[in-house]
């Protein structure tokens, strides 16, 4: 099956996925902060580049979303049929 969207369209919708600063990040680093907690962002040199360290409990909080992991039974997370003929292919 093919791309339901020209690749000018995709392409802009590609771009628009955005892989820092999410909401779900914002809202986790608000609740860290306000509970006194401070953190680094984005460390490249750990494995997985995780998107909170909080390095006084040598912790680190990775924020994965619905949309790219799916989740068992999420409501949100819905496989396109040209992916599964994609993954299927393989």
């Amino acid at each position: 099956m093919a791309d339901v969207h020209s690749e000018a369209v995709r392409s802009y919708n590609m771009s628009r996925i955005r892989g820092k600063d999410t909401t779900p990040e914002l809202l986790v680093r608000r609740f860290l902060f306000a509970n006194g907690l401070r953190y680094r962002l984005y460390d490249k040199k750990l494995p997985g580049k995780p998107d909170i360290i909080l390095k006084k409990f040598k912790t680190v909080i990775f924020l994965h979303g619905c949309f790219w992991h799916g989740h068992d039974n999420c409501k949100y997370f819905v496989v396109p049929e040209f992916w599964e003929a994609k993954t299927k292919g393989m």
